[in-house]
């Protein structure tokens, strides 16, 4: 039987041109992210470009110089325009492109919007200078600002039918969703102490010595700052384990695309557990050629069937 390619949804002019910018500030901004969107069809990989622009918004109002309550007003008009997105008030002719992209994908997809709200809460966090006690506190904030995106990306992957299991796919992106997060904070440890925050729980700081903070290159003097690490690398391990469980419920190219994603930040971690004090030298990152060795075996499956026997392994 030959089988026959699915024809792309027709997109008008304006709707082609919006999605542009949103695929140019994805390709410009989101390295890691946009590796793993190639592999998606065409019309999935420019929904999730109109979702990852609307959070670069929303994440460089967070992290710009402009006061605490100038970012918060910014933050409630970017809500309003989602409202507009939401309530199907956003013409194809709009001023917006981010608008009119994320109007289309939301008419193509079921895109569950109100996880962009959670991400505007998130870092309306990030804007208060919230911190957080213990790992319930941060897990609160990491589900807001990546475990909504983790739902949000199913809403355009969809799942396979029959997939055993599916009522728990939303849960599963989401897992993954913080285990991408926790991944984010030991690499840019450094980084947002120089910029005044500390995401890691104070109680976890305070079991390894590790209260001063990460003000330099090197670990406050007489802490086990690679401790704090290894215990942190354990804790997201066991989110990707747990994540990962979604990957059989996707079809072949959501699969990989997911499988892409998270592996390289699973190598991340990996390269972070070798030399914990790296990151307080600088950022952390994999270059290109292993991105794309990364790329390949989530395409080839290798990630799903490992899941999938490993679960069969658990319920034999």
């Amino acid at each position: 039987m030959i089988r026959t390619v699915e024809a792309e949804p027709r997109v008008s002019a304006p709707v082609l041109a919006a999605y542009s910018y949103c695929e140019a500030v994805t390709g410009q901004q989101a390295r890691n992210f946009a590796y793993g969107i190639r592999l998606l069809p065409m019309s999935r990989r420019r929904a999730m470009s109109a979702l990852y622009a609307f959070s670069r918004r929303v994440d460089d109002i967070g992290d710009g110089t402009l006061p605490p309550d100038v970012k918060a007003a910014r933050l409630e008009d970017t809500r309003a325009m989602l409202a507009r997105v939401r309530d199907g008030e956003v013409d194809e002719d709009d001023t917006d492109p981010v608008a009119v992209a994320l109007t289309h994908a939301a008419t193509a997809f079921p895109i569950p919007l109100d996880g962009l709200d959670e991400l505007i809460d998130g870092v309306l966090m990030d804007v208060r200078g919230e911190t957080y006690e213990t790992w319930d506190d941060l897990k609160v904030y990491c589900r807001c600002v990546a475990g909504a995106i983790g739902r949000l990306s199913l809403g355009v992957f969809g799942t396979e039918p029959g997939a055993r299991g599916v009522e728990r796919a939303p849960e599963y992106a989401d897992t993954l969703g913080l285990a991408l997060q926790l991944t984010n904070i030991l690499r840019d440890v450094r980084e947002d102490a120089l910029g005044g925050r500390t995401y890691l729980p104070a109680d976890d700081l305070a079991k390894f010595g590790c209260s001063a903070g990460f003000n330099g290159p090197k670990p406050p003097e007489g802490s086990d700052f690679a401790g704090l690490v290894h215990f942190e690398v354990r804790r997201a391990r066991a989110l990707f384990a747990e994540g990962y469980r979604l990957l059989p419920m996707l079809d072949r190219r959501s699969g990989a695309c997911v499988a892409a994603m998270a592996g390289i930040y699973r190598r991340l971690l990996d390269r972070i557990e070798r030399d914990p004090e790296a990151v307080l030298r600088g950022r952390v990152a994999l270059p290109g050629r292993e991105k794309a060795y990364v790329a390949v075996r989530g395409l080839s499956g290798l990630d799903a069937r490992h899941v999938t026997r490993g679960t069969v392994r658990r319920r034999a």
